[in-house]
């Protein structure tokens, strides 16, 4: 049977449209292929794999007709797939309950072997998908999952495939760009760091060892130029007593005297340097030191010519002891109060404050220092304030940044520096133009003599009756600190260095009360660790330490049955008294 004139055209139609529909396939496959430069662009821009990710399912639904499509990222913790990109929104669980199907029977872990595109039905055969692996050579990084359309005799070229393969590979090697970039980032950061450190070690280091020659000077000249200021300092002395006081004479050797009494004064200070390293230390209280300078002669002086100058004192009357020596010191604390003062020509408030601190391992300051209790004086001024190329130089000797008419030997902050580095301290200088100069000096605090002075004055207060108490602190010398506190109470004391370990412990052990340590590293903080308690111990009584002011942490801890808050470093008369609050609350 020859073939009509109607069937010769429909076949000559169905021939047109193959061919036309090949031809806007080619020409979007050209496209893409042209784009995917432009593609591996905007995808190295992304600053993460899910924003990758979707880049990707832009330029696939561009190319291929899915039903739906999501893209799976592996989880780099457990290797687990998570989906990351699913489009529509609404076939997410469909998604999910295929996936799951598919990684059941063993088809998810065939598609990633294939390392292509490979068709699969679905649970019920009514649909199909197609599954590409999305990976580098070197490392699989998720995976493709597209639905097909239900098309009666629809298929995807092999083409077709072969651009989403290359555009999920460019994904991949973004993605795995991203991480390389990432790392390398992270290592910068750590090297800059390094670096920074090394830098401010050697800065420390050439600081030192240039203090440490200069004393070896001073100590070479002091000796001799002691001997011949003498007789500069003695004999005016000796001629003024016998010289009448209308001598014309006497004005200029008045002056000859004044000159000799401030080189001596120079010389003083370069044997103050000449002898760094040989402060005999004692355990000392610095209000004791501060309020002896106040009430000296040469204090009623430095007043007396600048007197605008308003002193005002904040002195802690529980200040920790220290361990050093009261000469030095005070000549350290003359010098900083007489810059203060010289430095408000007009006038002002000079600030001089005392507090305890306990330091943290990270304290922010410009030296690194032990973490644990440290006496802090802060003397401070409204003055004229000093610029920060001043304030990089002020420690070396000679250089001063005193206004015209007042004299100084300009060691006067090399010795406050040498005295804080030989009792083991730290300074802190902090300045602005025009508003004033805050020096705080930190010291490490001791015990010497102090727990037992405080026990024996109002121990009686708080005294504990063998009630048993849990100590939670992660710093090993502050727990024998608060337990030998508390033993000299009588108090029957366990102690354990985490919060892990105190909820452990209150599993098998009951404790009258517990004393947690807010911050606590790593592992569980005193908030989270009394929460943890609580479980199983209801209503069990707690009091909450820390070095930093009451935190919002602080206060929820509170809110849910911690009674007190104690501010570290402890004290004797501090820690009894909220044990014996708490105990008897």
């Amino acid at each position: 049977m020859g073939i009509t004139k109607s069937q010769n055209k429909k076949q000559l139609q169905n021939r047109i449209e193959y061919l036309e529909e090949n031809r806007r396939f080619i020409q979007n496959a050209l496209e893409m292929v042209v784009s995917l430069g432009d593609f591996q662009e905007n995808i190295e821009k992304r600053h993460s794999a899910a924003e990758i990710l979707k880049e990707a399912e832009k330029r696939i639904r561009y190319l291929m007709s899915f039903e739906a499509q999501a893209l799976y990222l592996v989880d780099q913790d457990d290797s687990n797939f998570l989906m990351s990109v699913c489009n529509p929104e609404q076939f997410r669980p469909f998604f999910e309950e295929e996936v799951s199907f598919m990684t059941d029977k063993g088809f998810f872990a065939w598609a990633l072997r294939e390392k292509r595109g490979i068709f699969l039905s679905s649970r019920d055969h009514s649909k199909r998908f197609l599954l590409h692996v999305i990976s580098t050579y070197r490392r699989i990084r998720g995976i493709f999952v597209g639905l097909l359309p239900l098309k009666p005799g629809q298929h995807i070229p092999d083409s077709s495939v072969t651009l989403l393969s290359a555009i999920l590979l460019n994904a991949a090697n973004a993605i795995e760009s991203l991480e390389i970039y990432r790392l390398l980032s992270e290592q910068n950061i750590i090297l800059k760091k390094r670096a920074e450190e090394l830098a401010r070690s050697q800065e420390l280091l050439q600081r030192a060892q240039k203090m440490e020659a200069i004393g070896i000077l001073a100590g070479q000249i002091a000796h001799d130029l002691n001997n011949i200021l003498s007789g500069v300092v003695s004999y005016p002395e000796l001629l003024l007593m016998k010289m009448p006081d209308d001598n014309p004479f006497r004005e200029h050797i008045i002056k000859i005297q004044k000159s000799g009494e401030r080189a001596a004064a120079i010389v003083q200070d370069m044997l103050s340097l000449a002898k760094r390293g040989q402060v005999r230390s004692e355990p000392l209280n610095l209000n004791s030191v501060v309020s002896e300078y106040l009430e000296s002669t040469e204090h009623k002086r430095l007043m007396t010519s600048n007197g605008g100058v308003r002193v005002k004192t904040s002195l802690d009357p529980g200040l920790m002891n220290i361990l050093g020596s009261s000469i030095h010191l005070g000549k350290a604390i003359m010098n900083l109060i007489v810059n203060a003062a010289e430095a408000m020509p007009d006038g002002g408030d000079l600030f001089i404050t005392t507090e305890n601190s306990y330091l943290e391992a990270f304290s922010g300051l410009s030296e690194e220092l032990k973490e644990g209790d440290y006496v802090t004086l802060v003397i401070s001024d409204t003055g004229v304030g000093i610029s920060q190329e001043d304030r990089e130089r002020i420690f070396e000797p000679f250089y001063t940044v005193r206004r015209k008419g007042k004299k100084g030997t300009g060691l006067g902050m090399t010795v406050v520096w040498g005295t804080v580095k030989d009792h083991n301290g730290h300074i802190e200088v902090k300045s602005a133009e025009g508003k004033g100069t805050a020096v705080t000096l930190y010291f490490p605090a001791t015990r010497k003599q102090s727990i037992k002075a405080i026990s024996d004055r109002s121990g009686q207060d708080y005294q504990g009756r063998g009630e048993s108490i849990l100590l939670v602190d992660d710093v090993e010398e502050q727990r024998e600190i608060a337990s030998e506190m508390l033993k000299s109470l009588g108090y029957s004391v366990a102690s354990v260095s985490s919060g892990e370990e105190a909820v452990e412990f209150l599993k098998f052990n009951r404790a009258d009360l517990i004393i947690l340590d807010m911050i606590m590293e790593p592992g569980m903080d005193g908030l989270d660790t009394y929460k943890k308690i609580l479980e199983f111990t209801p209503g069990q009584k707690a009091i909450i330490a820390s070095g930093f002011s009451e935190t919002e942490r602080i206060l929820e801890a509170k809110r849910i049955g911690v009674g007190a808050y104690i501010k570290k470093p402890y004290l004797l008369h501090k820690i009894g008294q909220a044990v014996r609050l708490e105990l008897e609350r």
